[in-house]
């Protein structure tokens, strides 16, 4: 077969005839819309950290000032009420709204907050004259887009701490070397 021609195949299957036109347009709308929305994925997740870091800060504050409130208690017998004891010999000294409430404004007045926005003591009170409740606020600014949270958000938490005055013999030093 020496002689035989090879065949060749008409315009429309190789890509020149109308058919051809059909698959004519650009990836470029595809790869522009592809991009924008790994953009606005990559943007929530960051403002989403930022919000959960903003909130863990506040919270590791809000536990710092409610242990500093938890330990205005006054030791020399000043107190309008007495220390009591528990039946195991546990100091309970009683705290006060008024003194959980200054030493919460005077450890946070210490502290360095320059990253919070707008921080708020809601409420420093004691609700059993042993715990100390701290609720503090502030707000949360996006740090990258926020135009649909112009004026940030308000973050609130809440955090409960209770000490115990331990005198000399009252209980065995733990671990950390503590009562």
């Amino acid at each position: 077969m020496r002689g035989a021609r090879r065949r060749r195949l008409p315009r429309v299957a190789r890509g020149v005839g109308p058919a051809a036109a059909d698959d004519e347009g650009s990836i470029l709308p595809l790869v522009i819309a592809s991009c924008a929305l790994g953009l606005a994925v990559i943007l929530m997740v960051s403002a989403a950290s930022s919000l959960y870091l903003e909130r863990v800060r506040l919270f590791s504050l809000a536990d710092a000032a409610a242990l500093a409130g938890a330990e205005s208690f006054d030791v020399d017998g000043d107190a309008p009420a007495p220390i009591a004891a528990d039946d195991d010999g546990i100091a309970l000294p009683p705290l006060t709204d008024a003194g959980v409430a200054s030493t919460v404004e005077g450890f946070l007045a210490d502290e360095p907050t320059a990253g919070l926005h707008d921080l708020h003591v809601d409420a420093a009170t004691t609700p059993d004259g042993r715990s100390a409740r701290v609720t503090l606020s502030a707000t949360w600014i996006p740090p990258v887009a926020s135009l649909f949270a112009p004026d940030g958000v308000r973050i609130d938490v809440t955090s409960t701490a209770r000490s115990v005055l331990v005198g000399p013999g009252a209980a065995t030093p733990g671990p950390a070397g503590g009562g």
